[in-house]
């Protein structure tokens, strides 16, 4: 307890010296009163501070501030009204689910900007509380667990044998995926740095979390519907920015898909639209909501929370940059988790990336999502919490933002983000060509050693697809099809997984592509950033934002990123089960 006392008042001590890494505005009512009298010229700076940043506001938003209720109310007239249209009009009467999930979601948003929270929560803490929270907890830890464990258990077995079968899938290969999801957790809790101290339910509520959103999605129709809808949304919208290509370069070009114009494009804009949304707060809100809800039901700190939450949207080096303040406090467990979600997910902005090289949108996005709480899970499972973190007990959001350089508008933050977008765009390309000619070197420098014992093709993917050929098995996928699996996970980690989905988008166009099974589990597994590249990005990025905890941060590194690669295994595991 001593160790988070001090940290958190180093943290004090470092917030009180540094004004740019808070978003919050000063508030002269709000200035302490001994500054008021001991030293007026500060509350006089305040003040000036105060009414710059007001100066600054443009009209728009004064505008906004003061016909705030009636632009709110406006807006939910308009909503209620689309619903009702769309969902009485023939054309789509066939999408109800998704427009009405997606209607009184945001109807909802709108009515809590007059209702208290409390008016909700009350009522029901009332009856929570009494009825099953506290005597939930009452019971002696070993039943509460053991609880866990059944349920647990319930919902694996009974997702793998419930449903009939599908395809050329057989209850075997299902039996073998639940197999295969009970060895990688052995294999975490063999290999774990503290087993006597690891988060019991902290792990079992993060597998049981992710066997539910692959139900939910898999075998619900409604489930199916949103994240579908969801997937060609993010499909469509990324396709907009196909308009700027062609008008640096032609139609005829963008219809090639070449990867130097479609996919680049799409990141570029993608990174400018939410840099733009980051200014207008609606990116801090998203990702505050799913790190609440992470932090409630699996007990980490705010930081953890927020991070995780973040990684399948904006990538894992730019989800770091969330918690900036913190991450110089963070403990060896936190850094472990944050590094491990980063390898486990992919970023929005190379979603387009992959669609465009035929993998179903909705297995991304289902294999992202289900990644949150794996991550998690498989992070505390290998190094378990032995500190109290800074951030224990509550959520925080940095914008990360500094104020010399925010902003003036929405558009001026667009512009930003475009700038931004180029870069990574570059450092995308640069990477994505070094690493496959550095691939490609060795791999001839290998068959020519190769050669000298009469292998004529000896490559890193050849000696990597047999050593992941159990690994491949224990996925479920079929026997005659493990090897071109497993040599898809070789060059995922090896190179990088851009070059994966492409020699899955050769696989499948070839005269003997694989099976429907095969091609699903290995979409799953695929999407993740799981690779030597990455471990590169991910200790670079935390080292600048933490250099004094630099040397953690690269001995445990490898650690993260086979644990971000057995979450993306476990993913296509768990999806194997129920295909």
């Amino acid at each position: 307890m001593s160790t988070g006392i001090d940290q958190a008042q180093r943290l004090h001590r470092k917030q009180s010296q540094s004004s740019g890494d808070s978003i919050a505005k000063v508030d002269p009512t709000n200035v302490d009163a001994d500054v008021q009298v001991k030293d007026p010229e500060k509350a006089s700076a305040a003040q000036t501070e105060v009414e710059e940043e007001e100066e600054e506001v443009s009209a728009l938003t004064r505008g906004y501030r003061r016909f705030r209720p009636l632009v709110l109310v406006a807006l939910a007239a308009l909503i209620l009204g689309w619903w009702i249209c769309a969902t009485i009009l023939p054309a789509t009467r066939h999408r109800w689910i998704v427009q009405t999930f997606w209607a009184w979601f945001f109807l909802i948003v709108i009515a809590f900007r007059f209702i208290p929270n409390r008016i909700v929560t009350r009522p029901i803490e009332s009856v929570w509380v009494p009825c099953v929270h506290t005597p939930f907890f009452k019971l002696p830890y070993a039943i509460r667990l053991g609880m866990g464990w059944l349920a647990l258990l319930g919902i694996v077995f009974g997702s793998a044998f419930g449903f009939k079968l599908q395809g050329n899938t057989s209850y075997g290969d299902r039996a073998i995926s639940v197999l295969g999801l009970f060895v990688f957790q052995f294999c975490l809790w063999a290999t774990s740095k503290h087993r006597r101290h690891i988060p019991w339910p902290t792990v079992l509520v993060g597998l049981f979390v992710q066997q539910a959103i692959a139900m939910f999605v898999l075998k619900s129709g409604a489930g199916f519907a949103i994240f579908k809808w969801i997937a060609f949304l993010a499909s469509d919208f990324l396709a907009q920015a196909l308009a700027g290509a062609a008008f640096f370069f032609d139609a005829e070009t963008v219809g090639k898909h070449w990867f130097f114009v479609n996919t680049l494009a799409s990141i570029i804009f993608f990174i400018a639209f939410v840099q733009m949304m980051y200014y207008l707060g609606v990116m801090q809100w998203l990702i505050r909501g799913f790190a609440w809800f992470f932090f409630k039901i699996m007990d980490i700190s705010g930081a953890e929370a927020v991070v995780a939450a973040a990684s399948p949207f904006i990538g894992q080096g730019e989800s770091a940059c969330l918690v900036r303040p913190y991450v110089d406090y963070m403990t060896e467990s936190e850094l472990h988790l944050m590094m491990t979600s980063g390898f486990s997910t992919i970023a929005g902005s190379v979603l387009s990336a992959y669609i465009g090289l035929g993998v179903p949108p909705e297995n991304l996005v289902t294999a992202s999502v289900m990644s949150i709480p794996a991550s998690i899970a498989i992070s505390k499972l290998r190094i378990p919490e032995m500190d109290e973190p800074v951030t224990r007990g509550h959520v925080t959001v940095d914008r990360g933002e500094d104020k010399k350089n925010q902003p003036a508008n929405a558009l001026h933050a667009f512009s930003q983000g475009a700038l931004f977008g180029l870069i990574v765009a570059g450092q995308i390309l640069t990477n994505v060509l070094t690493v496959v000619s550095l691939v490609a070197m060795i791999n001839g420098l290998l068959t020519w050693i190769g050669k000298g014992f009469g292998i004529d093709a000896l490559t890193l993917q050849l000696i990597l697809r047999y050593v992941f050929y159990p690994v491949t098995f224990f996925m479920g996928v079929p026997r005659d099809e493990i090897l071109r699996v497993s040599e898809l996970l070789a060059t995922k980690l090896v190179e990088n997984e851009f070059v994966a989905y492409l020699e899955l988008q050769a696989i499948t166009k070839s005269a003997n592509p694989l099976s429907d099974r095969a091609f699903t589990i290995a979409s799953y597994a695929l999407c993740g950033f799981a690779n030597l590249g990455s471990l590169g990005i991910q200790v670079g990025v935390l080292s600048a934002l933490a250099p004094s905890r630099a040397r953690i941060i690269a001995r445990i590194a490898a650690s993260a990123m086979i644990c971000g690669f057995i979450s993306t295994l476990q993913a296509a595991g768990i999806a194997g089960m129920l295909v």
